[in-house]
């Protein structure tokens, strides 16, 4: 499973126009998830057993590090001493450049361009301006109810993480889905766990956005074919460095701008992968809301999962 072939810029356009979907959706902003339908949501919903709920969104984080170069924001406004009358209130202010490698959070279709086109051809510059996006932000995606299927690599390779630079192939999701008993298939959440944050925690940061395991572009052909919806990970999909030349984020570029696949990045997935262990099964309800934010390109999160 490891390895990273190098692919060219031909090679890699020939993919990007191979699992292209522009022109297969109205409305075209929510992209893939206009294949999440009302008997999926009940698929979804016959997925609860136990009950249990997992949260899948970090910790605010407002501590700069090697993997948080933009720290998130969290001040007080009011510490309940200038309220007129009981009761007292407190109150604070949240901000962050979230589009970064240390909050989880969403990539709607306005987030990613490739060769000046976003998804469903439309042209960068003029859908995306100073004032925010027209075409394919967040406000027009609204909230995701779907199967979700954890490929939890550690697992299957019997190892706490994959390593910095570990690329997932085609192969290797096929793999994975045999040892855990499940099957990407059509609306679904795809969920890749390379347990980014076990080993930060044992290990300590480093910079992921030199050298993090992800999906080789090899893996993204197959993940069209089961006309997935959603695709996340405790990273942010992409292998790095990228094994295409010219093109530092190809799985971002693949999934976003040709598939209109929204991106889940920077997720934890530890207390999932030991759910899902304890369980016995790695397929589960998955509940994503966004913000609803007129313009934006994506939100902050904290996805659920419920087994």
């Amino acid at each position: 499973m490891s390895g990273s072939p190098a692919v060219s810029r031909q090679e890699f356009d020939a993919i990007f126009a191979a699992v292209r979907t522009w022109g297969s959706w109205s409305p075209a902003d929510r992209g893939a998830w206009n294949r999440v339908t009302p008997e999926h949501v009940r698929r979804a919903t016959a997925l609860v057993r136990s009950g249990t709920a997992v949260p899948l969104g970090l910790p605010w984080d407002t501590r700069a590090g090697p993997d948080n170069d933009r720290p998130a924001l969290h001040h007080m406004t009011d510490l309940g001493d200038v309220e007129p009358a009981e009761p007292a209130t407190y109150k604070d202010f949240i901000a962050a450049d979230f589009h970064g490698k240390a909050v989880s959070h969403l990539d709607a279709l306005a987030h990613v361009a490739y060769r000046g086109r976003l998804y469903d051809g439309r042209a960068a510059r003029e859908a995306v301006g100073a004032s925010g996006a027209r075409f394919g932000s967040v406000a027009a995606l609204g909230p995701l109810v779907t199967k979700g299927v954890l490929l939890d690599l550690p697992a299957v390779l019997g190892v706490g993480w994959l390593e910095p630079g570990h690329a997932v192939h085609a192969r290797d999701v096929a793999a994975a889905e045999r040892a855990l008993g499940v099957t990407v298939d059509d609306g679904c959440a795809v969920l890749l766990r390379s347990g980014r944050f076990r080993r930060r925690r044992e290990l300590g940061p480093w910079d992921v956005g030199a050298a993090s395991a992800g999906l080789h572009v090899d893996a993204v052909p197959l993940l069209a074919e089961r006309a997935i919806a959603l695709l996340g990970g405790d990273g942010d999909s992409d292998l790095r460095p990228s094994p295409v030349e010219g093109v530092h984020s190809p799985v971002h570029a693949l999934a976003v701008a040709a598939m209109g696949v929204p991106l889940l990045d920077n997720l934890d997935l530890e207390a999932l992968s030991a759910a899902c262990a304890g369980a016995g099964r790695y397929e589960f309800m998955i509940v994503v809301s966004p913000l609803n934010v007129p313009g934006g390109t994506g939100s902050p999160v904290n996805p659920v999962a419920i087994l």
